[in-house]
């Protein structure tokens, strides 16, 4: 997989994220001036998280040959107004009654081991540049 995606502006308030052969398409919520028509990026943010702990839920499952039947996840957030941010993350694991109970924690230490959540508890630096492209030349 690259280490690099493209954005594009298809109209309106749509930005999609071109990434190898995906196309990730954002939108605003009709009152924020869009069509609603697609996530916007801050749900794909929250989405990236909880599908992060999903993906760690369903390998720990799969390597001791526990059933997924009946397993679901719930992701909570707290908005702190001022300053604006997010304030607080929670995340649920919900197991049926005859999901052996000796695993409970281990489930909580597999989401731990998100990668989305360890980038935004050690944050990487960000840099941001604005250059113009240069012309081709004529052949």
């Amino acid at each position: 997989m690259s280490q690099e995606m493209r954005v594009s502006f298809p109209g309106g308030k749509r930005v999609h994220a071109h990434y190898d052969a995906f196309e990730i398409e954002t939108d605003q919520a009709p009152d924020s001036g869009g069509e609603g028509a697609a996530p916007e990026p801050y749900d794909l943010f929250l989405a990236s998280l909880a599908t992060c702990a999903g993906i760690y839920i369903l390998s720990f499952c799969q390597r001791r040959d526990l059933p997924l039947d009946g397993i679901e996840v719930y992701q909570s957030w707290e908005r702190q107004e001022e300053p604006r941010r997010m304030a607080r993350i929670s995340i649920r694991i919900e197991t049926p009654p005859e999901f052996p109970a000796k695993y409970l924690k281990a489930l909580e230490r597999a989401v731990h081991q998100c990668a989305v959540k360890k980038t935004i508890l050690d944050p990487p630096e960000f840099v941001v540049e604005a250059v113009q492209k240069q012309e081709e030349a004529a052949s």
